[in-house]
């Protein structure tokens, strides 16, 4: 009750035609919660959510991937945003639970971010899109395709190309490297939509990419697709991507996805 936010918008309510009330609240406090995801390459000593948990991160240590998680947060304080999201500790991994509703719901936290940072992190401020392995992991198709609105960051966290604007996906030069290193077509980068529709292309996208745990390959997609299967560490690569298939053929009776 008692922070700026509500001090400026009961001031700007006070101010404001009856009418116009509700409209101005809802309009301000979806402004308030609007939200930033990361997407990265997990690398050595990643924060998982107990290390970070009941702390300030610009307190702790500057090193490995907690300096890593305050440089993505800084951005998002540049971009005025009040709220960042991690993968690495926005998710109990302690908890099956949360980990299964983690994975079922990661490409619709994508899609209604507000904006998306991507740290390029092998790739130097004269380096381009096609030799970062971030674009031959699994979990970061969904995480390029997702986002509306999506900044790429180098390895010292300089934007990509000195980019001047708020969305490297309206860059036409950007998109045409996005294309080149991904065989994806701009639409698709800019307006996706999950679902079957050519269901053989969308597995041709991931087909050289990987994943750490073998599995993932197919958990990965799911988001792709919108579809909901349980995630079942321990399995084989093969199982969990025959469950993926036969759920892709079921539903759009397309038999051509096993050639991909």
């Amino acid at each position: 009750m008692g922070s700026q936010q509500y001090s400026q918008l009961s001031s700007s309510c006070r101010r404001c035609p009856p009418d116009q009330r509700a409209k101005l609240i809802h309009t301000t406090i979806s402004g308030y919660f609007k939200f930033v995801m990361f997407s990265h390459r997990w690398g050595e000593g990643e924060p998982l959510l107990r290390d970070v948990e009941g702390h300030s991160i610009y307190d702790m240590t500057t090193k490995g991937g907690l300096g890593k998680l305050q440089a993505f947060c800084l951005r998002a304080c540049e971009q005025k945003y009040l709220w960042a999201w991690s993968d690495t500790c926005c998710i109990d991994k302690d908890s099956s639970a949360e980990l299964q509703e983690a994975i079922g719901s990661m490409f619709a936290w994508y899609r209604r971010s507000a904006l998306t940072i991507v740290h390029l992190s092998d790739i130097p401020n004269t380096g381009s899109f096609w030799t970062s392995e971030w674009f031959r992991r699994g979990w970061t198709l969904q995480e390029l395709l997702a986002p509306r609105t999506t900044l790429f960051y180098t390895q010292n966290w300089s934007l990509y190309k000195n980019f001047l604007g708020s969305n490297h996906k309206t860059d036409v030069i950007v998109m045409e490297e996005l294309e080149k290193a991904t065989g994806i077509k701009p639409q698709f980068l800019t307006d996706f939509t999950p679902g079957m529709d050519d269901a053989r292309s969308r597995l041709r996208w991931a087909s050289w990419r990987h994943t750490t745990r073998d599995e993932d390959i197919a958990y990965s997609l799911l988001g792709i697709f919108g579809l909901h299967l349980p995630v079942l560490y321990g399995e084989s690569a093969e199982k969990a991507l025959g469950r993926l298939l036969v759920e892709i053929i079921s539903q759009s009776g397309d038999i051509s996805v096993l050639d991909w």
